[in-house]
């Protein structure tokens, strides 16, 4: 009753244990949950974090090379570098235009046409700065520059600024586009001053019609508006950037800064991120604890319960089995004594056989001698023939040779042989016969001596079975207290194994988290990577220390290589980038050139035809007739010479190299003529071009010179009189007094008026 109290309780207590235990698994699942979430968001952030620190490396890479370029000069000519590499040496040397300004990026274009090659330009204090560096430049052969000294330059202003401002389309003077300290402002004005900035090209050529090409002007996209009318334009190319090359710098250190500023929040949230992830691990192996503690007080727990309801079985078992022995020994009594006396007669009839088998056994004795004698006889025939045997095969083997001479005699002992062999096997056959029967007979002696031994054995048995019941009933008891003590002491190794195999899975779970920590590996992973054939532990540990050994000799470990390979990679990508920017320039300046190429062959064709009519008539009017022609030499006419060939009037047709110096002068004037036909140029200097001309030649050239003024204005060196008469105004220089020189001029348009 109180075993089956205790049961009760047991099952009452692992009920609410298993309640415990499924609680405890849920929070553990919930958590191994949790923390696989934030190993996936980790996981995440980290590859963020990548990504961020190598954009950040990008860009730091681009930064260090800008402010290389920007430090070495690059883009800037070969004696700008010179003389900024010298300004520690001269301190009123301050620095390029470009260092001095600051400029928006959408009038960086504009500024940047307006300067042109001003941009280039050195800025300097003084006027004795600029001379001492430009001695420099002379002494070491560098080149040329050009320089501006703060205290010599004047600012500049637009004429009627108020009214032009005013205009449709623009935005303002250039210098007021540009911003620089107070003391740069006037060299600003200088450079700047006098350049109208305009938002589209429209607008440009209405403002230049408008003020008669007076103006210059540049365009946001580029375009430049010259004084005069000229026109400069077209896609703007600029790889070096001088202008914006400084905001560039400063907008990429912005956005490295805000870069670190947001690798450094990323790292900071991940740290939080492992941090919380540590602790929810803590409670997860602080769940599993409980839950192995639950689980090792269940099983004991269930244990009890087990043995309890054994130990009830048990004593009921018992109960019921010693009624069973009880009845059993009372029959067993009644039995010993029916077998007591069987067992008597049993005895009586067995020593009366044993007397017979006495008898018979000596007779067989006696028989047995005979047939070991007999039998010893058989041995020495056997062996003596055994011993002929041997001789015969020995003498066989020394009249081998004489295998022909004696072939009848060995067919004979072979005969011989077989017969002896036949009746050593009948001997053989005999003796196992005979010894069959001795060993029958021995075995019917045995078993009649066992017999008899077996019905004592019987009778004393019977006799001391009683006292061996009580004996085994006692060994019984004993056995079962034994067991018991077995029982518990297995129960107790039971529990060892138990903990021995948590502390093994803990012990596992803590190398595989090591595993993952250390390597980053999962213990399937690694049992994938496991070689079947590393068994001798021995020889891994050796491999393990020669590793090791090899480990050490390689020195100590760069840390920073990782970091130094994701920068060099950087550099490799950024040079690469510019390797292929360069190499995509090349293939497109290619493709210009040929274009370029096409376009002007085509342009000098068709200008080569125009010439050629203009040059013929431009010829007859200057000779008064003749004719006059220009052929190409070649069929590439980039590549091909020009043949000029001249026929004056009543003279053959002859290469201009067999005409007289004057009509090859003449004939050059033509030429120059008719080009100056087809495209005018605002003004022409001659120096002495009619000097070989006689006086008539001299009349046409003068006569045809002043045709071409109505586009063209000459400045005409000469001593040719025709020449001077046709002028419109003359210079002449007079030396009265020696090293004095007078300037004379004669005005004939105010001459030709006043008449």
């Amino acid at each position: 009753t109180k075993q089956e109290e205790e049961l009760i309780q047991l099952n009452q207590r692992l009920k609410e244990m298993k309640q415990e235990i499924e609680e405890i698994k849920r929070k553990i699942t919930l958590a191994e949950e949790e923390v696989k979430e934030r190993e996936q968001n980790l996981e995440k952030k980290d590859k963020t974090f990548t990504d961020m620190q190598l954009a950040y490396h990008q860009q730091k890479s681009k930064l260090d090379s800008m402010k290389n370029m920007a430090e070495r000069y690059d883009g800037y000519g070969n004696s700008i570098k010179k003389v900024m590499e010298m300004r520690e040496a001269y301190p009123g040397l301050i620095g390029v235009v470009a260092d001095i300004m600051k400029v928006d990026k959408k009038y960086e274009t504009a500024i940047e046409t307006a300067l042109g090659g001003n941009i280039q330009n050195i800025v300097t204090e003084d006027e004795e700065t600029a001379k001492r560096v430009i001695e420099q430049l002379k002494k070491n052969k560098w080149g040329r520059a050009t320089f501006l000294p703060l205290k010599s330059v004047k600012p500049r202003s637009l004429s009627q600024k108020e009214k032009v401002l005013k205009e449709e389309g623009v935005i303002g003077t250039a210098d007021t586009l540009a911003e620089a300290k107070e003391k740069y402002q006037p060299l600003l004005s200088y450079l700047l001053g006098a350049c109208v900035v305009v938002k589209h090209i429209d607008h440009g050529i209405a403002l230049s019609k408008k003020y008669g090409y007076t103006l210059r002007i540049v365009t946001l996209e580029g375009e430049n508006f010259i004084p005069g009318g000229a026109i400069s334009g077209g896609a703007f190319k600029n790889a070096s950037n001088l202008l914006g090359r400084k905001r560039e710098i400063e907008e990429t250190e912005k956005r490295v800064k805000e870069m670190f500023l947001s690798m450094d929040k990323l790292h900071f949230e991940i740290k939080e991120e492992k941090e919380e992830r540590e602790e929810i691990l803590g409670e997860l192996e602080e769940k599993k604890k409980e839950l192995q503690d639950q689980s090792l007080f269940h099983n004991t727990t269930f244990h009890n319960v087990t043995k309890t309801n054994e130990k009830l079985k048990e004593a009921k078992e018992v109960f019921q089995e010693l009624q069973k022995e009880k009845e059993e020994l009372k029959k067993q009594g009644e039995e010993i004594e029916e077998n007591k006396k069987e067992m008597e007669e049993e005895l009586r009839q067995s020593e009366e056989q044993e007397k017979k088998m006495e008898s018979q056994v000596q007779e067989w004795d006696s028989q047995m001698d005979n047939w070991r004698k007999e039998e010893t006889n058989k041995r020495e025939q056997v062996s003596s023939l055994e011993m002929e045997i041997a001789a015969l095969n020995q003498k066989k083997e020394f009249q081998k040779q004489n295998e022909d001479r004696v072939e009848h005699g060995r067919k004979k002992l072979e005969k011989e042989e077989k017969e002896m062999l036949q009746s050593i096997e009948i001997l053989s056959l005999e003796q196992s016969k005979r010894t069959r029967e001795i060993s029958e007979m021995e075995e019917e002696v045995e078993k009649t001596t066992l017999f008899c031994r077996e019905g004592e054995q019987q009778l004393k048995g019977k006799i001391q079975g009683k006292e061996e019941c009580q004996i085994k009933q006692k060994e019984f008891f004993q056995q079962r207290e034994e067991l018991a003590d077995r029982k518990a002491s297995l129960e107790k190794e039971v529990f060892r194994l138990n903990s021995q195999k948590e502390r093994m899975e803990e012990t596992s779970e803590n190398n595989r988290n090591y595993m993952w920590e250390e390597y980053e590996i999962t213990f399937h992973k690694a049992a994938e990577m496991r070689k079947k054939e590393l068994t001798d532990l021995n020889f891994i540990k050796k491999e393990i220390l020669t590793v090791k050994d090899v480990i050490k000799k390689l020195g100590d470990v760069n840390v920073n290589a990782i970091e130094d390979y994701k920068n060099l990679l950087e550099r490799y990508e950024f040079l690469k980038g510019q390797r292929d920017d360069l190499v995509t320039a090349e293939e497109a300046l290619r493709t210009i050139i040929d274009e370029l190429d096409k376009e002007m062959r085509l342009q000098f064709q068709e200008k080569f035809k125009e010439i050629q009519r203009e040059f013929d008539q431009v010829f007859k009017e200057l000779f008064g007739g003749g004719k006059g022609t220009l052929e190409l030499m070649e069929e590439d006419i980039l590549e091909a010479g020009i043949r000029i060939t001249a026929q004056p009037p009543g003279k053959k047709l002859q290469n201009m190299m067999q005409l007289s110096g004057g009509e090859k002068a003449l004939a050059a004037i033509a030429l120059l003529f008719a080009i100056q036909n087809l495209k005018p140029s605002p003004f022409c200097l001659l120096d002495e071009i009619e000097a070989a001309l006689d006086e008539n030649n001299v009349g046409r050239f003068a006569k045809y010179l002043h045709k071409l003024t109505t586009h063209t204005q000459f400045i005409v060196i000469t001593h040719r009189r025709g020449t001077m008469e046709k002028a419109d105004r003359l210079y002449g220089i007079t030396m009265q007094e020696k090293g004095v020189s007078t300037l004379v001029s004669v005005d004939f348009i105010d001459k030709e008026l006043e008449n």
